[in-house]
């Protein structure tokens, strides 16, 4: 990740080098921090609101003070304004320390030809919402786990994975919300199975041309769909072609969400 601008609570605009954490902060000593990642479009980060009221769930989650919006939008202009570039990702940090970051980066290289072969996947047991210590539906930087998830689904030759429950219920991906279609119906999990509410997925949700079915599925559903494919803020929207070996078709849906999305956000 190339740093191009970064703003901090009480400093405004710092050099990407600076040092901005105490040690003893929690957010690196126990990963207790809240954050969130959104993609910047014409030089706007779409849908700041919705990822501000996301990270202050989040933080309360945590037991972290209150997350100071107006202040983090407000580094977000700095942050941004210094990397002066119209297509980035910004991350917002909110600490333990009540230190509130936000930092541009490059997009990942790669996006769109990663869009256009597909994802392969690998099923892998997730959290559960019956767990709530879990903290499932929180972004936290203790992400060592979902990590962890990408590298395993790696070693078993796909490119990312997707959660399911000991029962085989489908949940999420380490860094995505699943979709998929049978016939002329859109299948997603359901946020109370304690998957993340993403802001991507509430956008695709109100975007999309066929009807939505939120629930619980069992994984066997996923591998039988026309098509598939994943949502997140930075990706947008993936097909899936592969999951766990097992081929699935491609299809026009994701095509066309993602098209869909792209107008909002550039509209």
């Amino acid at each position: 990740m190339t740093l191009l601008g970064l703003a901090v609570s009480g400093r405004g605009v710092v050099a990407p080098d600076t040092p901005v954490l105490r040690a003893d902060d929690d957010a690196l000593l126990r990963g207790r921090a809240a954050f969130e990642t959104l993609r910047v479009y014409g030089g706007r980060p779409f849908r700041l609101e919705a990822h501000l009221g996301r990270l202050a769930g989040s933080a309360l989650r945590l037991g972290l003070e209150p997350v100071p919006a107006a202040e983090l939008e407000e580094l977000s202009v700095l942050a941004l304004a210094e990397a002066g570039r119209d297509e980035a990702v910004l991350r917002l940090y909110w600490t333990a320390g009540s230190v509130g970051l936000a930092l541009v980066s490059e997009l990942p290289d790669g996006l769109e030809e990663l869009r256009g072969r597909g994802l392969r996947l690998a099923a892998l047991l997730g959290p559960l919402a019956e767990a709530p210590w879990l903290l499932g539906g929180v972004k936290s930087t203790s992400y060592a786990v979902n990590m962890a998830a990408i590298d395993e689904a790696r070693r078993r030759g796909a490119d990312d994975a997707v959660f399911v429950s000991p029962d085989g219920i489908v949940l999420e991906g380490p860094t995505t919300n699943l979709w998929w279609r049978r016939g002329e119906t859109l299948f997603t999990p359901s946020l109370e199975l304690g998957i993340l509410a993403g802001v991507t997925r509430a956008t695709l949700l109100e975007l999309a041309a066929l009807p939505v079915v939120e629930g619980a599925f069992q994984l066997a559903e996923l591998a039988a769909a026309d098509e598939a494919f994943t949502s997140s803020s930075v990706r947008e929207v993936v097909p899936v072609v592969e999951l766990d070996g097992r081929p699935i078709p491609a299809g026009p849906t994701s095509a066309a969400l993602q098209s869909a999305l792209r107008a909002a956000a550039r509209g």
